[in-house]
C-alpha cells in the first residue's frame, strides 16, 4: 500500500498596532482615514518583522521546495494558505516574496487554501456575514495573483473548529476544511484518515497529525529531545511506520528558518525530506487531492470550538480571561457603526483591529504556553495587561473617530434635505424664511 503525506504551511504577520500616545497623530487626523490608519499601525515595527522572516524563512524555504519540485519531476507537492495581510505586507515590503511564491504556483505543484483575509475571530461572531466577506476577499485574492480558479480547501483561523464553522465552509462551497487532531473529539481514532464534520453531507475533514507536525514545528532545535537531532531520512522512516491512509503534516511556515535558525539545520532537513520521501515510495499529496482520494472513516462531532493553539487546543489563547472576552466583544460591537460610515478606509482599520494576533497579545496563560505567547508579541516588556490597555486605547478611540464620522455624515444628510425643501435662490442662504428672525422696522425708516 503506497504511503501518502499531506504537507500543509501557512504563513502569516499580523499589522502591529503603534503604542497609544494620548496627545498623537490620531487627534490631528481631520477626517482623513488614511492618516489615521497610519497613525495606529506601526509600519516601522512591521517592516522590520516582516524583512526579517523574509530574509530567514520566505526566501531560502521558497527556494528549497522550488528546488524539490524540479528534481521531482513535479511529483512533489505541498499545500499553503496565506493571509490577505500576509500579501499586503510581502507587496509594500518585499515584492521578491511575493514573486516567489508566484513561482511556486506555476510550477503546478502548490495549492492554496482558503481562509479569514484579515486572520480574524469572526468565525466566533452571533452573526457569520463578517467572517463570510473576509472568506470571500480571500478567495478574490488567491484568484488575483495566482491566476488560479476558487480555492477548494478551507482552513479557519488557527484552525478554530466547530461543528457551526465546518456548516459555514460546507454553505460557501468548499470541499474540505482543515482541524487539530485533538482526541477528545478523534477519541480512539487516528487523524491519519478522511472525516465528515458532524451535520454535513459534502464537505471532507482532514486532521492534524500534531504529535508528527509538532516533531518539526516545536522540537527540531531542542537538544534536551531524546531524538535530537531529527534527519530528513529519521523523519521519512517515521512518517513511512505511520498508520492510516495519508500523514496530515500541517505547520507554520516560519517554523523553518524563523522559529528554528538556518544553524539549526532545519533549511537543510526542507530540502532533503522531499527526495527520502520519495525513496521510500511516499506519495506527496496537497489537501484537496488528499481529500478527493479518501473517503470519510466516520463522523466527527465538534460541539465545542477546537484550535491548533496551546495545550487546551480551543480558543483560549485568544478568549480565555476576561480582558480578551472584553475586547472581542467591543470590537464585535463596531460592525454596525463601521458599516454605516461607508468609508472602506475606516473598514480596513475596524478588519485590522480584528486580527488574532492581538488578542494572544493579552493572554494570561503560564507555563509554556505563556512562553509560546511572549515569543509572539512585537511588545517586549510589556505585560499583557499594557498590551490590553493599549489596544482599548486604540479602539476606544477608533470608536470615537467612527462616531464623528456618522456625526459628520448625518449632518451632510440633515443639510441636504434642508436644501431638497427650501431651495436657495440667488443671493439667498439656505435658511428658510419661516425660520428667519423678525427684525423691526426702524421708526421712521423705510
Amino acid at each position: 500500500m503506497t504511503k501518502n503525506v499531506c504537507l500543509y504551511f501557512h504563513a502569516h504577520q499580523p499589522v502591529r498596532i503603534n503604542k497609544y500616545r494620548l496627545f498623537g497623530d490620531q487627534n490631528g487626523w481631520k477626517g482623513d482615514s488614511q492618516a489615521l490608519f497610519s497613525a495606529y499601525f506601526d509600519d516601522v515595527v512591521n517592516r522590520h518583522y516582516f524583512e526579517k522572516a523574509s530574509r530567514q524563512c520566505y526566501l531560502p524555504a521558497n527556494k528549497a521546495l522550488l528546488a524539490a519540485m524540479d528534481e521531482s519531476g513535479k511529483e512533489f507537492k505541498v499545500s499553503f494558505s496565506a493571509t490577505g495581510v500576509f500579501f499586503e505586507q510581502a507587496e509594500k515590503y518585499a515584492p521578491d516574496v511575493l514573486e516567489s511564491f508566484q513561482q511556486l504556483a506555476s510550477t503546478g505543484c502548490v495549492e492554496f487554501v482558503d481562509e479569514t483575509y484579515y486572520h480574524s475571530l469572526s468565525s466566533l461572531y452571533a452573526e457569520p456575514t463578517e467572517f463570510r466577506e473576509q472568506v470571500r476577499m480571500h478567495s478574490r485574492l488567491i484568484k488575483d495573483l495566482f491566476n488560479l480558479g476558487k480555492p477548494t480547501a478551507f482552513r479557519n483561523t488557527e484552525m478554530l473548529y466547530n461543528n457551526r464553522i465546518a456548516a459555514e465552509a460546507e454553505k460557501m462551497g468548499y470541499s474540505v476544511i482543515l482541524t487539530e487532531g485533538i482526541e477528545r473529539v478523534l477519541g480512539w481514532r487516528s487523524p491519519n484518515y478522511a472525516y465528515r464534520p458532524q451535520g454535513c453531507e459534502k464537505i471532507k475533514l482532514l486532521m492534524r497529525n500534531y504529535r508528527l507536525s509538532d516533531d518539526v514545528g516545536y522540537r527540531f532545535s531542542s537538544r534536551q529531545w531524546p531524538q535530537w537531532p531529527l534527519t530528513a531520512e529519521k523523519y521519512a522512516s517515521w512518517l513511512d511506520a505511520a498508520d492510516g491512509e495519508c500523514v496530515n503534516l500541517f505547520m507554520d511556515y516560519e517554523t523553518f528558518g524563523e522559529h528554528h535558525w538556518k544553524d539549526t539545520g532545519i533549511l537543510d532537513f526542507l530540502r532533503h525530506l522531499p527526495a527520502k520521501l520519495s525513496g521510500r515510495g511516499i506519495k506527496t499529496l496537497t489537501v484537496s487531492e488528499a481529500a478527493k482520494e479518501f473517503e470519510p472513516r466516520g463522523t466527527i462531532d465538534a460541539h465545542a470550538t477546537i484550535s491548533w493553539a496551546d495545550q487546551e487546543r480551543d480558543e483560549s489563547a485568544w478568549l480565555g480571561n476576561e480582558m480578551q472576552k472584553a475586547s472581542f466583544c467591543e470590537v464585535e460591537n463596531l460592525r454596525d457603526p463601521v458599516r454605516k460610515t461607508g468609508d472602506p478606509a475606516l473598514m480596513k482599520i475596524w478588519r485590522m483591529l480584528q486580527t488574532s494576533d492581538h488578542f494572544m497579545y493579552f493572554c494570561t496563560k503560564s507555563w509554556a504556553d505563556g512562553d509560546v505567547h511572549e515569543y509572539f508579541s512585537p511588545y517586549k516588556g510589556c505585560n499583557p495587561y499594557e498590551n490590553f490597555v493599549n489596544y482599548m486605547n486604540t479602539v476606544q478611540d477608533f470608536k470615537q473617530k467612527v462616531g464623528e464620522r456618522l456625526a459628520e455624515k448625518r449632518g451632510k444628510a440633515m443639510r441636504a434635505e434642508a436644501r431638497l425643501k427650501w431651495p436657495v435662490e440667488d443671493g439667498q442662504d439656505a435658511v428658510p424664511r419661516i425660520c428667519r428672525p423678525h427684525v423691526a422696522a426702524r421708526p421712521g425708516g423705510a
